[in-house]
């Protein structure tokens, strides 16, 4: 009987022993090697950095008015589509159209006294040329043509001053129909209302109202085209390197996770904020559809270039290139400028130098040492050794 207890003890005494060794072991996150293949021309598209920002239209305004007064008309509401030129208020201006109507009626007047002064004017011409021959055969006086020389000059006097005065009361027409015409409010572009500021009956005026912030400036709508959509995002000071003209980005709302927006770089604006430390960038939405809303979260990644196939038609294309292997820039450990990474092979830690390539976001590209579908250990433990058994956290 202790002859069987002990050939059992021996033979699970290497099991025991396995599993206390097993227990032992440093408890290690882990990761697996990537492969992405590299295009033909050699580009990968891959991620380079992300932002966060909103959607806006490139073209946006507040419309405001130009003259205070009431609102009398609004031919508008939200999601109204306007052209350049309509009017989508109107102020009351029954004032303006008083003042208007009387300036025409100046100028009528201003007219009908032109004729008759020009008809005078004729006629003392008429008799300053008959003092003038009476003269000749010396039958008038000098008194007489001396009058009949000041008369004429008088009356000619009167018809400049009436074509002046036309031209006042024309002018004065000019200035009423152009407040008229102020009293409109029209679209500054094609585009749609996307907030209606204002409602028939309320006051407003070009500096805003006390105590209505939201229509402050005079705003009444805000219209937007929608035609053209971006992103506006802020990239850190330290990123804004790796930001390239009309450089691609995919673009994600956070409402449409699904859904993949293509987005090219517009802008990197020409200051940065100190305070914040960071840039403002505009990315454009190449392919917007209606669920692209102004306002809405989004998400840009911006990626690389994409090389473009430079090939001869006809030509035969090349072997393609071999794949990029990735792993997270957690599992690269430095020593003496030496980088290095540790895979997991049969529950055993091994140390492998490896050549560092590129970052890719939360990525790094590893030239060697590493191939696609290995397993890494991300942070590796102080005073892991080679050989050393490991244990899969959460196995």
């Amino acid at each position: 009987m202790i002859a069987i207890l002990i050939a059992a003890g021996v033979a699970a005494y290497p099991r025991a022993r396995a599993y206390v060794n097993e227990r032992r072991a440093p408890e290690v996150e882990i990761a697996h090697a990537t492969a992405v293949q590299v295009s033909a021309g050699g580009s990968t598209a891959l991620p380079v950095l992300v932002a966060t920002g909103y959607v806006v239209a490139r073209h946006s305004s507040d419309v405001g008015v130009k003259v205070g007064g009431r609102l009398a008309r609004l031919k508008f509401e939200e999601g109204t589509r306007v052209r350049k030129g309509d009017v989508i208020a109107e102020i009351e201006h029954a004032d303006i159209d008083a003042q208007l109507e009387a300036s025409r009626r100046a100028v009528a007047e201003a007219e009908a006294q032109l004729v008759q002064t020009i008809a005078a004017h004729d006629e003392d011409v008429r008799t300053l040329e008959r003092q003038r021959a009476l003269a000749k055969d010396g039958i008038t006086t000098n008194a007489a043509l001396t009058g009949a020389e000041a008369t004429a000059a008088v009356s000619a006097a009167r018809v400049k001053s009436a074509e002046a005065t036309i031209a006042s009361a024309r002018a004065r027409v000019r200035v009423t129909e152009e407040a008229l015409e102020n009293t409109n409010v029209r679209a500054p572009f094609n585009g749609v209302v996307i907030k209606k500021r204002a409602e028939v009956g309320e006051t407003v005026s070009p500096f805003g109202v006390a105590g209505q912030a939201s229509r402050e400036g005079g705003a009444i709508a805000t219209i937007a085209d929608l035609g053209e959509l971006e992103v506006q995002t802020e990239v850190s000071e330290n990123s804004v390197a790796k930001l390239l003209p009309a450089m691609p980005a995919e673009v994600k709302l956070q409402a449409y996770q699904d859904q993949i927006y293509k987005g090219r770089l517009r802008q990197v604006f020409p200051s940065a904020d100190r305070a914040k430390s960071i840039v403002e960038v505009r990315v454009t939405i190449l392919d917007a559809d209606p669920h692209v809303k102004p306002e809405m979260t989004a998400t840009v990644t911006f990626t690389e270039h994409q090389a473009q196939d430079t090939r001869v038609k006809g030509q035969t294309p090349g072997p393609p290139a071999p794949p990029m292997v990735l792993v997270p820039k957690r599992a690269i450990t430095e020593q003496n400028s030496q980088h290095f990474v540790w895979v997991v092979a049969g529950g055993t830690a091994s140390r492998r130098p490896v050549t560092r390539g590129a970052d890719r976001l939360d990525q790094v590209e590893v030239r060697n040492g590493v191939s696609a579908g290995e397993t890494v250990i991300l942070n590796p433990p102080a005073g892991l050794k080679d050989s050393t058994l490991v244990r899969i956290k959460g196995s």
